[in-house]
């Protein structure tokens, strides 16, 4: 882990700042050292080393020391976000018992820019007395994880950013953009779907966007804001406020949907019929075409049909096939779910 600089004895006042065309020019040599890998990344290695870790039978375990080690460590993370039965494994523990672990048919990839890492090198024969097939990913030419591993995916690395050429930033960028586009064409070859993918994610906005629907989000029953089109706008008040809805659902005897009156609505007839208001119904003022949703659609998509043109709105009603109410599910709601 990296440590925080000692504290400053005498408090600086002198402000320090990047020259933005330096900052450019930073820019655009990382994007031309990741171009010169892109071009010269052997694909026939690749490949391979993608049919290897796809056909599997056992788990497929990453590892490597410093900046490498967290790659691996976000690459298997990655895999095991896609179903994929994969593992970290820290280089040091493995030689203090964790090595344990590891079985037949499991797969071991050790991500290392130089290919001469003590700590890898001294794990190899303990690996390979276990009959784990084992892959290193490297960036340097003749290195000595090359010559005693399985098969050896070489990273083509023109340079680091950095002027010294010895801080691992795009190293590390390389070793990234190649793991995790693995995993992708891995998930592609296996024909994971959307719902399988959201089953990994629970918890998350990315599950929930996927899993949840409106009929689990949306205030249904005595929840539901409702009246009937005959009522009197000021005797509704109550029903308007107390719902947290923002909104009153007009209907039917039948519970038909005839359409929505708002508190903005509330507002405008106000302000253009003031006294005349205690005299009209809610069904005079009503919108009688609101936005609606079904009970089945994602409530994702319930979002962005609120947020789509002419203009956003706060709610939707959540009707049938025959236009029957059956619930309102509102932005709030949403955002309260973590959507």
């Amino acid at each position: 882990m990296g440590s925080l600089p000692p504290p400053c004895s005498k408090q600086q006042n002198t402000q320090i700042n990047i020259d933005p065309n330096n900052l450019l020019t930073l820019f655009k040599s990382q994007q031309n050292h990741l171009n010169y890998f892109f071009q010269n990344l052997d694909l026939s290695q690749t490949l391979i080393f993608t049919q290897t870790l796809l056909n599997s039978n056992g788990t497929i375990f990453f590892t490597g020391i410093g900046k490498s080690g967290f790659v691996a460590q976000k690459i298997s993370q990655t895999l095991v976000s896609l179903g994929i039965r994969a593992g970290f494994l820290s280089p040091v523990d493995a030689l203090h018992g964790d090595i344990g672990i590891l079985c037949k048919n499991d797969i071991l990839v050790m991500f290392s820019k130089s290919g001469n890492t003590e700590e890898l090198l001294k794990l190899v024969p303990c690996v390979k007395a276990k009959g784990v097939y084992l892959i290193s990913v490297t960036s340097l030419e003749g290195n000595s994880l090359m010559g005693i591993c399985d098969f050896n995916v070489f990273l083509p690395l023109e340079r680091e950013l950095c002027p010294f050429d010895l801080a691992p930033v795009t190293s590390t960028a390389i070793q990234m953009v190649f793991g995790d586009t693995v995993a992708i064409a891995m998930m592609g070859a296996r024909n994971l779907s959307r719902d399988e993918y959201a089953a990994n994610h629970p918890a998350g906005r990315i599950g929930k966007s996927l899993i949840f629907k409106v009929k689990d989000v949306m205030k249904k029953q005595d929840e539901l804001p409702i009246c009937k089109e005959g009522d009197l706008i000021m005797d509704q008040l109550v029903e308007l406020t107390s719902k947290g809805c923002g909104c009153l659902l007009v209907i039917t005897n039948e519970y038909n949907l005839i359409g929505t009156f708002t508190d903005g609505d509330l507002r405008r007839t106000l302000k253009a019929s003031k006294e005349a208001i205690f005299k009209m119904t809610v069904g005079e003022m009503c919108n009688r075409n609101p936005r609606t949703i079904g009970p089945d659609f994602m409530a994702v998509e319930a979002m962005q049909k609120m947020e789509s043109p002419p203009s956003p709105v706060q709610f939707l009603p959540v009707i049938n096939e025959h236009n029957i109410l059956i619930g309102i599910i509102t932005l709030h709601g949403l955002v309260s779910a973590g959507l």
